[in-house]
């Protein structure tokens, strides 16, 4: 069945998320989150994926958090697998070997701010906030800070949590949450703008690249060192490595083949 709170665009090599629950400042739903975990099951399997941008509806809200009219918010089921909602989509997040750019058109709260760091690269519209307002209705961004940790120094993080108040997205530029923050006229364009920078370079090269990355953030130094060692050996024998350090000898642009 088709799912209508998420609508799924595939323009060739890139494929577009944008959650469609503008009425409900596109908060998160059971459909929303089943959808992006199927869209991003299949981008690990699709050779042809080069980029993923996730994006919302409309000019105010990027996403909102949890859906809190629904009374479901903080009511987990546990007599279902744990490997399901918001904590599933983290995980084949970080599972994924394509690049995520956040396409940030509006407000960013809560479980929106766990969407956001998720994502590889963010731009947003200027208008844009940004918050963890949890402590206000008695809770905490449990889940999202293994998430954010990774992403915003540990004294602005405790700030956005402690007090729930949100900052512009300025400020969130300066804390590190965004790569770039434009007018919303200008946010297709800069989006845009990202995702060409990307398609000149190495497929293979990027989809290890980002695999390596995140699989070294809980290593010691040494431990780090060593696996990357053995992932340079491993990149050296890829077609594209091949390629591009051919293309580089004749000085040429190198053709990918992404293998």
């Amino acid at each position: 069945m088709e799912n209508q709170e998420l609508l799924v665009g595939r323009e060739g090599p890139v494929l577009t998320l944008t959650i469609n629950r503008e009425d409900k400042r596109n908060s998160l739903s059971p459909e929303v989150l089943d959808g992006i975990c199927e869209q991003l099951r299949r981008g690990q399997d699709d050779a042809d994926l080069r980029a993923i941008v996730l994006t919302a509806v409309g000019t105010k809200a990027f996403c909102a958090g949890a859906d809190l009219a629904s009374g479901k918010a903080f009511k987990p089921d546990y007599s279902q697998p744990r490997n399901q909602g918001l904590p599933q989509l983290f995980r084949l997040a970080r599972e994924s070997n394509v690049p995520i750019v956040g396409r940030i058109n509006g407000t960013c709260m809560a479980g929106g701010m766990g969407l956001l760091a998720m994502c590889d690269m963010a731009i947003a519209a200027d208008h844009a906030l940004f918050g963890l307002p949890e402590v206000k209705v008695g809770v905490y961004p449990m889940q999202v800070l293994s998430m954010l940790q990774h992403v915003v120094p540990r004294r602005r993080l405790m700030e956005l949590c402690f007090t729930g108040e949100p900052v512009s997205a300025q400020e969130a530029l300066e804390m590190g949450l965004l790569n770039a923050v434009v007018p919303t006229a200008e946010l297709d364009a800069a989006v845009q703008k990202m995702i060409d920078r990307l398609m000149d370079k190495s497929p293979t090269g990027i989809r290890r690249g980002k695999y390596a990355t995140y699989a070294i953030e809980a290593m010691s130094f040494e431990e780090s060192i060593k696996f990357m060692e053995s992932q340079i050996a491993l990149m050296s024998q890829t077609e594209d490595s091949i390629e591009g350090r051919t293309a580089f000898k004749e000085k040429r642009k190198p053709v990918w083949t992404g293998r």
